[in-house]
């Protein structure tokens, strides 16, 4: 199953995700959910559907489009996958599932205290992961690597950007695929305060792509099965205003005067790039 030993899978796995990629703005379209949905495996499915998973992430399902997202990115059973900075979301779906399918987890960072427990969600392997932190496996040993949410904050540190992408390219076999969920900026500029540039959260795809360039990666498919049009992206504390952050008020102040949470609850979570790329066999 590994990608550059067999072109077939290659092929057979560029011809589905193709039809999965979207132009931005058809925003989670029924159309483009149905097709990502109908190529959605077995083993994802059960892994996704697994009744130990923590009720506070279940919930998340309608806005997170799990199943839908890691076929997109190109999951395939045996493959040795590296989830970046991880929350307790993905571990509890990846790390069953490629137990269940001979593959291999690896995040960065702690173990999650949620996913901890390999008995019950099978094994993991963590590794360190920041602006001085060495490769995250072995060259060219990695089948994917996926990151979700995570570019934002890359951008505040000077350099930081430039050499995730780098560890990410050193990591992935050729062929393989770097899967990045973030929130979009797109179509209005990313903003910038306090000398940061996405200071809401929110990132340009051409950001994402330059970067990746950068690493020798190239953007092959995009998706809006992330993507939800009732984000408006002027929120008063940011991306964080919305679901699953839901400031009332901002870092260390005070909830404004007349500030409706309903309001933000009702957009959901974030409109969001979902993109694949790949480095060049």
């Amino acid at each position: 199953m590994k990608m550059k030993l067999a072109v077939t899978v290659v092929a057979l796995a560029l011809a589905t995700a193709c039809s999965t990629s979207q132009e931005p703005g058809a925003a989670g379209s029924a159309s483009s959910q149905a097709t990502a949905s109908g190529s959605v495996s077995a083993e994802l499915k059960s892994a996704v559907a697994n009744p130990a998973r923590s009720p506070a992430n279940t919930v998340r399902d309608v806005h997170r489009h799990p199943a839908e997202t890691l076929t997109f990115f190109g999951l395939k059973p045996g493959m040795t996958v590296i989830e970046i900075a991880p929350s307790s979301y993905y571990p509890e779906i990846l790390a069953p599932y490629l137990k269940a399918t001979g593959g291999k987890y690896i995040g960065t960072g702690k173990a999650v205290e949620a996913v901890a427990d390999q008995n019950v969600w099978g094994p993991q392997t963590y590794v360190p992961f920041g602006r001085d932190s060495g490769p995250l496996a072995p060259a060219g040993s990695a089948d994917m690597v996926l990151t979700f949410r995570n570019v934002h904050n890359w951008m505040w540190q000077p350099g930081f950007l430039d050499k995730a992408m780098a560890d990410f390219a050193a990591a992935l076999k050729p062929g393989g695929v770097l899967g990045v969920e973030e929130h979009r900026a797109d179509p209005r500029p990313e903003t910038v305060a306090n000398g940061r540039s996405a200071s809401d959260g929110y990132v340009s795809k051409a950001t994402i792509v330059a970067a990746a360039a950068k690493a020798g990666l190239v953007l092959e498919a995009e998706s809006d099965v992330n993507a939800n049009p009732k984000d408006t992206k002027d929120h008063p504390f940011g991306v964080w205003t919305l679901p699953p952050n839901s400031w009332t008020a901002p870092r260390g102040g005070v909830t404004p005067e007349g500030f409706d949470a309903a309001k933000y609850k009702a957009i959901g979570e974030s409109d969001r790039h979902t993109l694949r790329f790949r480095k060049p066999a």
